[in-house]
């Protein structure tokens, strides 16, 4: 059946409380993503499950999004933006019901697998958005959503102690869910329909397959060595699984018409330099994200503060604060000074703090002052990054050059807290108790972290003598 070919029309002026709808939905969808970073040692702990299991739970999330984020324009643009979200919604709200009754981890897992869709909110927000709005009032409506989604990060940070404490660690993730549910209503009343646009090109479902199996293989196979539940032999078949759906992807994406991850981009410099120093970053932020909490949670007769959750959050929020300003001073910051500089400087201060918390980390305000730095530097580095890179590329490969670097970002934080999880698995059973990491297994893994940042300072004299060259 051939698809009819919509004529340009006005762009629908839409009221106010349309754009409240939309910013609510923001608002809440990123309360329920942050609610776990906080909780993770909770959740261990009610579980009764290792680090390297127990960062599982916020990276399958990171791995859903990760996969879902390069496709979700394309259906919007596909099916329209308002039935894309609202399907989208319905599978966050289930996954999000799912976890608040979960029993143990496998289900909570497939709940986050569930809820990780909803990183495919934001650019069918800007969808409809830019259909129903003029393009100046469009821009401002798009900053309130994504200056709410950001917001919604801090209060997830704030009330996740709260609400798991006083009541239990399953309405953390309700509480929120009902908040999306109700403003999904309101988006479905409020909003208008937007329509679709004709494509010549079919979805790449192969490629986001192939990559899905890819992330969820690696992911499961560092556990489980780290765990030391696989002999020899295992190790070795999952290694070859986790490269042979590797291969398949590159081989798919390459021949697609319209694929996933346009990876021809990869072969221009600049694309390249931008997503192996994006994927060093985050990846030694991942590891910093996932290590404080656990730190705060080790009993305090040990190496550890022994806080609660609540005091967790409240530790932790200087640094959700400031990771969110760093997100546009990093854009002012490469206007000025330039991406590479600015990645010089966050990587200095990332492997400077990281080393020092190897050695002084006796009080629990030198943990929340590494935060604080630690995602100033990642914040500002991979924004730095984004937007040299979008100004580098023709005018027509940015959405794909930015996706790319979203991708990268959101694969880095997820590799990063898994590393992390394996090194404190690797050393439980050693220290002040029997099922809590060693002091040693969080100074190696401060001290891994801040060399992986030290690596971006090589990265960068290697791809400016490229350049040069």
């Amino acid at each position: 059946m051939s698809e009819a070919v919509i004529s340009p029309v006005r762009p629908a002026r839409i009221g106010k409380l349309a754009i409240g709808a939309l910013g609510i939905l923001a608002l809440a969808l990123g309360t329920l993503q942050s609610v776990v970073e906080p909780a993770l040692p909770l959740l261990q702990e009610e579980l009764g499950v290792s680090a390297a299991e127990g960062a599982l739970i916020g990276n399958t999330l990171l791995i859903t999004g990760a996969v879902v984020a390069p496709v979700a324009g394309k259906l919007g643009d596909r099916y329209g933006g308002k039935r894309v979200l609202v399907g989208l919604m319905a599978v966050v709200s289930a996954g999000g019901l799912l976890a608040g009754i979960a029993p143990n981890l496998p289900v909570l897992l497939f709940g986050q697998i569930l809820q990780g869709v909803m990183v495919g909110a934001l650019p069918l927000s800007f969808i409809l958005v830019r259909k129903n709005l003029p393009a100046g009032e469009s821009q401002g409506a798009i900053g309130l959503v994504v200056a709410l989604f950001t917001g919604g990060g801090i209060v997830g940070t704030l009330i996740a102690g709260p609400i798991a404490e006083s009541l239990s660690w399953q309405w953390m993730f309700a509480l929120p869910t009902f908040a999306i549910i109700a403003a999904t209503l309101a988006v479905v009343r409020l909003m208008p329909h937007d329509p679709p646009i004709g494509s010549g090109h079919r979805i790449d479902w192969p490629g986001v397959l192939l990559l899905s199996g890819t992330l969820l293989a690696f992911m499961v196979g560092l556990v489980t060595v780290a765990n030391g539940d696989l002999p020899p032999l295992g190790v070795g078949v999952l290694t070859l699984l986790v490269v042979a759906l590797a291969t398949g992807w590159v081989a798919v994406e390459r021949r697609a018409a319209a694929p996933m991850v346009d990876l021809r981009m990869l072969a221009k410099p600049a694309m390249w330099h931008a997503c192996v120093l994006t994927f060093v970053i985050t990846t030694a932020f991942g590891m910093v994200t996932f290590l404080l909490p656990q730190m705060f949670s080790v009993s305090a007769d040990g190496h550890g503060f022994g806080i609660s959750t609540t005091d967790i959050g409240l530790y932790l929020l200087p640094g959700a604060v400031v990771g969110a300003v760093s997100d546009s001073v990093g854009g002012v910051a490469a206007r000025r000074f330039g991406p590479r500089a600015v990645v010089v400087m966050g990587a200095v201060v990332t492997a400077a703090t990281m080393l020092t918390l190897a050695s002084v980390h006796s009080a629990a305000w030198q943990l929340a002052l590494a935060k604080v730095l630690a995602a100033f530097a990642a914040g500002v580095g991979t924004t730095a990054l984004l937007a040299g890179t979008a100004t580098a590329v023709e005018a027509r490969d940015t959405g794909i050059a930015t996706s790319l670097l979203v991708v990268t970002r959101v694969i880095g934080v997820a590799l990063g807290a898994q590393v992390a999880g394996a090194i404190l698995a690797a050393g439980a059973g050693t220290g002040a108790g029997a099922d809590q990491p060693s002091e040693a297994a969080f100074v190696t893994g401060f001290t891994v972290a801040g060399l992986v940042a030290a690596t971006s300072l090589l990265l960068v004299r290697v791809t400016k003598k490229e350049v040069r060259a």
